[in-house]
């Protein structure tokens, strides 16, 4: 049999208000972004664990502020000046690297006049930050988490990542995933990943045997 070659092409990722599920895990951090206005220091920093749906917030909030999003890897090669006083996102500002100067006038500049926003895996304190100022900024910042999500949340994402592919899944699928996940969005998102490229390559439809297969790595 001749196996198609599968690339992971995983469409185009609905990050809009509207795609956005609430669950107890994620309201608080919805509600603290949709009333950013009222910001103490006209700042937030967003915690959560890879794929918890800090990216998704993140541009709810820059379509409400206009924010302009910056990962956390180019702050180094961001044209600070640029952004006085705008709304600005910094993605991953956990990975910002030796960019800590960088990242301290950008602070500077958008608190200012603007709004910043920072999405980050763990709280600044374990960053490894050496720039005290910096340091001081961030850790002063105020705090939303987004928890690990229950199963409602999870089964609308699986739901949603799939949606996004264009694939049509058999009702049972989701609740049968739901049950053998982690509960993580992001385990949600590379399941999907692999169900997708397992299926494209076999030239088989997605159904709970091929599910099956790929979580025992048959």
């Amino acid at each position: 049999m001749i196996r198609q070659l599968a690339f992971d092409l995983p469409g185009q990722a609905a990050l809009t208000r509207e795609h956005f599920f609430v669950a107890p895990s994620n309201a608080m951090a919805l509600q603290t972004v949709e009333a950013w206005a009222d910001w103490p220091g006209r700042k937030l920093l967003i915690l959560g664990p890879e794929g918890s749906g800090k990216t998704h917030l993140a541009h709810v909030w820059a379509a409400l502020s206009g924010a302009v999003i910056v990962p956390g890897e180019t702050v180094a090669a961001t044209d600070l000046a640029a952004l006085s006083g705008h709304a600005v996102v910094v993605e991953d500002a956990d990975r910002i690297g030796a960019a800590e100067t960088q990242l301290f006038h950008l602070h500077n500049l958008v608190t200012s006049a603007g709004a910043l926003l920072l999405t980050a895996r763990t709280p600044p304190r374990d960053w490894g930050l050496a720039l005290p100022d910096l340091a001081s900024r961030m850790q002063a910042a105020p705090v939303v988490r987004i928890e690990a999500p229950d199963d409602a949340l999870l089964s609308a994402v699986l739901v949603k990542l799939f949606a996004d592919r264009q694939i049509t899944v058999p009702a049972n699928l989701i609740p049968y995933l739901v049950s053998r996940i982690p509960r993580s969005i992001g385990a949600a998102r590379a399941l999907v990943a692999a169900l997708d490229a397992r299926a494209m390559a076999a030239g088989r439809p997605i159904t709970r045997a091929l599910a099956a297969e790929v979580m025992e790595g048959a």
